[in-house]
């Protein structure tokens, strides 16, 4: 009997899927991508797609693109218009603004250099110079410090106690909005109660929830992934040149992803079209299946698009 069977479905679920177009999804990608939907169509929720495409100084021309064409080529529909950060400058200089009337704002003219010197954990040593805020730093000062928070997959998580309070950057001196700024006025905008990614995101979380707490906003649920990792400390990604996963062959890749959540999948699945096998991970995906470690290294076979598991981490 499939887990959903005997769990009654959350109410009004919206998770996400957020990459960011510096290239073609790879395994780790797809990870979260299926993981995301499975936990979101489970209970009977919606699934967004939003393009994270802030740091155009990352942007690849096409890769917005190619990222949405591969989620189709593997069935994964979204059910909204898809989102593109670079088009919702209003909203994040809305809420600097909002911070601002708070008096939480101050401009920062330390160097990463510098800082780095320092310890690598910002000190507040611009707190009180008054910096004009033009053309320069921005970063909030830290009203609700959070070093303790409970991840559905990871459990408790701890945070070190000076990053946790550090005066973090909402705005760079580039003019950019800081990721951390804009993923909690889109979270907030586009109402996600639930969020579904991997596990190099477990320390930010902790930002972002207190960020939540200052913008009075309902945080979501966290539930961070396993990464997959070709050595331990070294996940895939694009900018270590993962491989992007196949559109013309999407089943072997898939059905990796679907072990790699925990649902145990048997070949045979392969004989069904990518629907038929979407709907069977519906069916059979639970949360508490999810391998509770931070990393899984795999070895990926480029030419056959299989991917075996051979090593896990906590």
């Amino acid at each position: 009997m499939s887990t959903t069977a005997v769990t009654a479905p959350m109410r009004n679920y919206r998770g996400r899927f957020a990459p960011s177009p510096s290239g073609p999804l790879h395994f780790g990608s797809l990870v979260a991508a299926v993981g995301s939907y499975l936990d979101a169509k489970s209970n009977q929720g919606t699934w967004l797609v939003r393009i994270e495409d802030i740091d155009t100084t990352r942007v690849v021309d096409g890769a917005a693109k190619d990222i949405l064409n591969t989620l189709e080529a593997y069935g994964l529909y979204w059910d909204e218009d898809v989102v593109y950060q670079t088009q919702r400058h209003d909203l994040y200089a809305h809420t600097i603004n909002n911070l601002n009337n708070q008096h939480l704002i101050y401009a920062c003219y330390c160097s990463r250099k510098e800082i780095k010197a320092l310890g690598g954990i910002y000190q507040g040593h611009c707190r009180h110079l008054k910096h004009s805020q033009n053309s320069s730093a921005l970063r909030l000062i830290q009203q609700h410090a959070t070093c303790q928070y409970h991840d559905l997959i990871q459990g408790e998580i701890n945070v070190a106690h000076d990053l946790a309070h550090e005066d973090y950057l909402i705005k760079r001196s580039d003019g950019l909005f800081a990721y951390q700024l804009v993923v909690v006025a889109d979270d907030i905008a586009q109402g996600i109660t639930h969020v579904v990614r991997g596990a190099d995101l477990l320390e930010p979380t902790a930002r972002q929830l207190s960020l939540f707490k200052q913008l009075a906003a309902t945080a979501p649920h966290y539930a961070h992934l396993p990464l997959a990792v070709a050595k331990p400390g070294f996940k895939l990604s694009k900018q270590n040149y993962a491989p992007a996963i196949s559109k013309s062959n999407p089943k072997p890749a898939l059905l990796s992803a679907f072990e790699f959540l925990g649902l145990a999948p048997k070949d045979e699945l392969l004989e069904l079209n990518i629907e038929q096998m979407l709907a069977w991970a519906v069916d059979n995906y639970s949360l508490q299946n999810v391998p509770k470690m931070t990393q899984i290294q795999i070895s990926q076979n480029p030419h056959s698009h299989t991917i075996a598991f051979t090593h896990l981490n906590k």
